[in-house]
């Protein structure tokens, strides 16, 4: 029997997963990758670490799948996004740091570029923001403070372009390539045109040469090299940005059907399909995929922090030993306490898109069940501005959602039992984060998170009559009283309401709750 393999490099940890002929997992192997914080606010993974996790994976699967007869049929590679990396075409060695989509330092050249006036160049070429979230600064920090020497031997990618590079012989001939989901990202790339922009190029002061060529996300990529690959000699067949892959792997195929993953971060991704349209406020636009010849673009609504928080708990803090203690210590309060933990470790994405925000802890007393209690439930609080942004399209089926992480089931499951009536979040957990649930789950808050409120059936039978309380004295009916106030007064009573007000107009015209009439009783039964 034949599987396919799933490399998931995402931003705390490199997964290798087997899925069989009939889309169930067959065996899986982790690796956990170290956090580099040099300076506050600074992110960044070392891009060996990366490749050195994918290939333990790839070899702990690749001995199993042995062991049972099983082969390999292809290799796909889905990767957290922005994260840029940069490494020598002739020996193979990175040159610095990859810098992690969290990182903050390009904050300021952000401000001066939007001073300039280049923002509105950058929405309409690619439908983001300038946001140092975003791969082109990074790249330009990195070719000019970063010291890395800019020249034919100089490549750069997202951890996807890195890892096809290397699995497919490095510099003995490896495969230098991106897809469409992934270029997106990196505030280079026209989402229009599909192909890399000279005008923005020469706004960062990068170099074409050092790009990857753009193929489609399902295409041959190369053959991985077994010297490299753990003794497997298979083709790579497709590549995805890990949220986008997450929309397609939800079965979120037609235009308005909607996901939202909670992992190192939540995005909250809606299929547009092929029409792209114009940028919306707050809100992202980036393509989805490339299949068959045809592009689908997607609208997103990025949060930086939520299964993270948990993580920072961990080893930030000290709090708790492990991701999977959250639920139980959660779980042993009947609530937080009072505590309130604002995630913003790494600034704000939608809608504020703010690098300087920080994150804070507020209402803390004694022991730990409060801010770890706390943790998870700022996960539905961040997701409700992301998801009211308006206009969202209106979604053809329920939110999907899907766990990304261990911090982020970790998170998940502290929040699952109950959620603030605030939460834009679905009613239902995911019965597997790596594949779509057998049906979709319930999310009966969309209507507000989209800005749209539920409407009411029409009362059957005649409207009930309103009144009001008599004008006071000196006040004709239906005058404002002095001063251009509210219509209720220090000793007076309201001003009578012009004939056939409703008690929900008086109230959105003055601002204050006008009693309605007396209710009949009810004769016994």
């Amino acid at each position: 029997m034949t599987v396919v393999l799933a490399i998931d490099a995402g931003t705390t940890g490199v997964r290798t997963l087997a899925v069989g002929d009939d889309g169930a997992p067959v065996t899986w192997s982790y690796r956990e990758i170290p956090q580099h914080f040099p300076r506050p606010g600074w992110v960044e993974h070392d891009a060996e670490e990366i490749l050195a996790a994918t290939v333990a994976t790839l070899g702990e699967v690749g001995q199993r799948l042995g062991a049972e007869g099983r082969s390999v049929a292809a290799i796909g590679i889905t990767n957290q996004r922005e994260t840029t990396v940069v490494w020598d075409r002739e020996t193979g060695r990175p040159l610095h740091r990859a810098v992690v989509w969290q990182d903050r330092r390009t904050a300021a050249r952000c401000d001066r570029l939007r001073e300039e006036g280049v923002e509105p160049l950058v929405r309409r070429r690619t439908g983001l923001v300038l946001d140092p979230y975003f791969s082109a600064t990074k790249l330009e920090w990195l070719l000019t403070q970063g010291g890395v020497p800019s020249g034919p031997r100089l490549a750069f990618g997202t951890v996807d372009s890195w890892l096809l590079w290397c699995l497919t012989g490095g510099p003995s001939g490896g495969v230098h390539a991106t897809d469409p989901s992934n270029a997106s990202r990196t505030l280079l790339f026209d989402i229009v045109d599909l192909d890399w922009s000279d005008e923005l190029l020469e706004t960062f002061s990068v170099p074409r040469s050092c790009l990857p060529a753009v193929r489609p996300s399902s295409a041959r990529l190369g053959v991985t090299d077994p010297d490299v690959a753990a003794g497997l000699r298979v083709p790579v067949s497709g590549i995805a940005g890990d949220q986008q892959a997450a929309l397609f792997g939800q079965a979120c195929f037609e235009p308005g059907m909607a996901k939202n993953t909670y992992g190192t971060g939540s995005f909250v991704l809606v299929n547009l399909g092929p029409v792209l349209p114009d940028p919306v406020e707050g809100l992202l636009t980036t393509v989805a995929w490339s299949l068959g010849g045809t592009v689908s673009y997607a609208m997103e609504g990025a949060i930086f922090v939520t299964g993270a928080a948990l993580q920072w708990l961990r080893d930030g803090l000290g709090i708790i030993a492990d991701a999977a203690e959250a639920g139980p210590l959660a779980s042993s309060v009947p609530d937080a306490g009072g505590v309130v933990v604002v995630p913003a470790l790494t600034g704000l994405g939608s809608p504020h898109w703010d690098p300087y925000a920080r994150g804070a802890i507020l209402g803390v007393t004694r022991g730990r069940a409060g801010p770890t209690s706390s943790a998870p439930w700022s996960r539905p609080w961040r997701s409700r501005p992301a998801t009211s942004s308006r206009p969202w399209p209106r979604p053809r089926a329920p939110v999907r959602p899907s766990c990304g992480s261990t911090a982020g089931r970790a998170s998940w499951t502290c929040c699952a039992s109950s959620r603030p009536t605030c939460s834009a979040s679905p009613s239902a957990g995911p019965a597997c984060s790596r594949r779509p649930r057998s049906g979709p789950p319930t999310w009966p808050g969309w209507p507000r998170a989209c800005g749209r409120r539920r409407r009411r059936p029409p009362r059957a039978g005649p409207r009930r009559p309103t009144s009001s309380p008599p004008c006071p004295p000196g006040r004709s009916s239906g005058a404002a009283p002095s001063g251009g106030g509210p219509s209720i007064g220090p000793g007076a009573g309201p001003a009578r309401p012009p004939p056939g007000e409703t008690r929900a107009r008086a109230r959105a015209r003055t601002g204050v709750r006008r009693p309605g009439p007396p209710r009949p009783a009810r004769a016994p039964p």
